[in-house]
């Protein structure tokens, strides 16, 4: 049986720590845990303590720790840049999915077709922390404030740049470049896809065209597919 897999932002370095006072309600009044029982805790920096609860207050749980590792970063980082979109439910979905993938990083930006959203920071992070718990992973994905297209295209260092859209012009699949190694940044547009000179703009910043396949995809579902394609390589 798995053990409860909880977050704390600020782990110490003493071998005994109070739980903030979310997690430790969730333990005392929804697991209902007992002194004695063990449980996971993550920083989201890949730091993953086994614990065990010696205090069930509901709402400063102690533990003390029995076990600490740091895990492993993958080689290569996979950072999703996508527009904000008008249905922030879908937008939402994709932020759980790509996490339980292992995306290292989500840049949100706004381009000359987005439908510009309120975009809630602190309920997206919680969104992220949530799925990185449920998948049991270490690393909590980053996740960028919103920027302007104009910003992501001229300053993105990465080794590997693609943009995925859907206009006639000459494109590569992205599966034919997934053997190609090292950290991979790939844009997806909005519902009304990129404009030319976006396109245009792109391409004169060493971004590839790529394509995702021969079926046009909701913003969410083409970042959620080129997600799976660079985390597969």
């Amino acid at each position: 049986m798995q053990l409860p897999f909880f977050f704390e932002e600020d782990i110490p370095l003493s071998e005994k720590f109070l739980l903030s006072e979310e997690s430790s309600r969730h333990i005392v009044q929804v697991l209902r845990m007992n002194e004695g029982e063990n449980l996971l805790v993550t920083n989201g920096k890949g730091e993953l303590l086994t614990t065990s609860l010696i205090n069930a207050h509901k709402k400063n749980a102690l533990v003390e720790i029995i076990s600490r590792i740091v895990v492993s970063k993958p080689n290569f980082k996979t950072i999703i840049g996508i527009s904000l979109i008008k249905n922030r439910n879908r937008f939402e979905w994709f932020l759980e999915k790509a996490t339980e993938l292992g995306v290292a990083e989500i840049i949100p930006f706004i381009s000359d077709r987005t439908v510009k959203q309120h975009f809630r920071e602190d309920r997206m992070k919680g969104i992220l922390i949530s799925a990185m718990l449920q998948s049991q992973q270490a690393w909590l994905p980053e996740l960028h404030s919103p920027v302007k297209f104009k910003e992501i295209i001229e300053n993105s260092p990465y080794e590997r740049k693609y943009i995925a859209h859907c206009a006639n012009q000459q494109k590569e699949s992205l599966s034919k470049e997934i053997l190609k190694q090292g950290d991979a940044l790939i844009l997806i547009g909005p519902e009304g896809d990129f404009t030319t000179e976006e396109i245009g703009t792109a391409v004169e910043n060493n971004f590839k065209p790529v394509s995702l396949g021969e079926t046009r995809l909701r913003t969410e579902t083409a970042a959620l597919v080129a997600a799976v394609l660079l985390l597969n390589k």
